[in-house]
């Protein structure tokens, strides 16, 4: 018998407010345990909560990149449950009138095109954190306790590992484009929780759930969904029944564990939140919301195409980040060559990105600054090899370029009779070579060029190199 998956994913991402949903204290990552607190999100006796309306304005905006319905009434509930990263023994969030229903994200998997709806938005407040770095039990730091978050919850439209990864990766651009969150996993920003099950080919039956968790990258999610559904098909094959149950992803093994069986609705007693009001969203207001909202990637990326002639690919690679996608704009400003900016930023820039783990707004070198060394390059200052050791510098000490290519020495011997020199020491040096190129060995002038630039630590002009040395091998 052939199996299919069925995929649904919640996704949790903290609002990018300056104060969290209930009180005054501050959202900012990090600072010394139980720092950010105060007694409303400690939960202590006689507290009241006063809901933050910028944390509204930023779920309806999220809301409406993601297409969905806006509700004018909704209301917070009272999620009942202990545990002890949660101050008051339960979370306020919302049950049955939501913010936000019936949106959808497209993504494209193996060129086509597949809408995958989104059930739901909701608002609710993050729980603390739980340390279980003392031997002697856990600790819990309440510094997140508070933080405001959205839930976004999707329709089970996904049926392979792949498809949920697309989504999550369109989902995460849309999120940063409206500036509602900065979804730095790393930082517990933007979290995932994958509910999967596995039902025979042609049925439409769904099957027994399972839920997903510990899942720190995108990249996790994928592996987790092809380990579980493969574990779900072999139990299914050999007789046995899938029990509800969440399970942890377990990443240095490879494989899902179990960890508590799953919740069910009732088992929250959700009741409306009794000290707090509802929440209206005029028409006028969703409105304005809606003019606020910038340029999405995909309308992005379709201008970088016909604006700039971007090919397709360098497009889509540019405005798969804001940050980047900015970065480009604000260079092609002051520099008219747009597609040889998407290869710096392509390349250089993005290799030491990655192997630093930085964000584009995390290093020091600016759109000014990358311009400037372009700049060189075509002045004939520098090559471009040598550019890529001055970019390196630049990333790593937030210097100018020309700072550094003056520091190291590194200007290009634009000198025709000192780079002569060289060239005619080379040929000398390099008989064999030289005869291959007078018997129409095209490869030999590669090498005779590479000897010079060896020669001169890769300062020598590319250009007059050339031409020298073909008017000596001519001689």
């Amino acid at each position: 018998m052939k199996y299919e998956a069925v995929i649904g994913l919640e996704v949790h991402a903290e609002l990018l407010t300056e104060s969290k949903i209930f009180c005054s204290c501050t959202t900012k990552f990090g600072g010394e345990p139980n720092t950010h607190v105060c007694p409303v999100c400690l939960g202590l006796p006689g507290t009241l909560p006063v809901l933050n309306k910028k944390v509204v304005e930023y779920a309806v905006r999220a809301g409406l990149a993601l297409n969905c319905t806006i509700a004018n009434f909704s209301k917070m509930d009272r999620k009942n449950y202990f545990y002890p990263d949660l101050p008051k023994a339960y979370q306020i969030s919302q049950y049955d009138l939501p913010l936000c229903s019936n949106g959808y994200v497209e993504i494209e998997v193996d060129g086509k095109v597949k809408k995958i709806g989104i059930k739901r938005i909701h608002i609710e407040e993050d729980a603390g954190k739980l340390l279980h770095e003392n031997t002697d039990g856990s600790l819990v730091d309440y510094n997140r306790a508070g933080v405001p978050l959205i839930e976004i919850v999707s329709e089970p439209d996904m049926t392979t590992p792949e498809e949920a990864y697309q989504y999550l990766t369109k989902l995460k651009n849309i999120l940063e484009y409206t500036e509602v969150s900065d979804c730095k996993m790393q930082e517990g920003s933007l979290r995932v929780d994958t509910n999967v099950s596995v039902r025979p080919v042609g049925s439409t039956e769904l099957g027994t759930k399972i839920e997903l968790k510990n899942l720190n990258s995108f990249r996790a999610v994928q592996k987790a969904l092809e380990y579980e559904i493969k574990r779900q098909i072999k139990v299914l094959e050999e007789g046995g029944t899938i029990v509800q149950e969440t399970r942890r992803w377990n990443e240095s093994k490879g494989i899902t564990e179990p960890m508590r069986t799953k919740e069910e609705a009732h088992d929250y007693r959700y009741f409306p939140e009794p000290d707090l009001v509802p929440i209206i969203v005029t028409d006028e207001w969703k409105e304005e919301i809606r003019k606020s909202l910038p340029e999405m990637p995909h309308h992005k990326r379709e201008r970088f195409i016909a604006e700039y002639g971007l090919p397709e690919y360098d497009a889509k690679i540019i405005t798969s980040s804001k940050k980047m996608a900015d970065f480009f704009e604000k260079c092609v400003l002051e520099y008219d060559s747009p597609k040889t900016v998407s290869n710096w930023l392509m390349g250089e820039f993005s290799r030491l990105m990655n192997e630093t783990g930085k964000e584009i707004d995390e290093v020091p070198v600016t759109p000014q600054m990358l311009v400037k060394l372009l700049k060189l390059i075509d002045n004939g200052v520098i090559s471009g090899s040598i550019a890529k050791t001055v970019f390196e510098e630049m990333f790593g000490t937030g210097k100018e370029p020309e700072v550094i290519v003056e520091e190291k020495g590194l200007k290009q011997i634009a000198n025709e009779n000192e780079l002569r020199e060289i060239i005619k020491k080379v040929i000398v040096e390099n008989p064999k070579s030289v005869e291959d190129y007078k018997n129409g060995k095209e490869k030999a002038m590669g090498f005779l060029v590479g000897q010079v630039m060896k020669a001169t630590k890769g300062k020598a002009n590319p250009q007059l190199t050339n031409q020298i040395l073909k008017e000596e091998l001519s001689k």
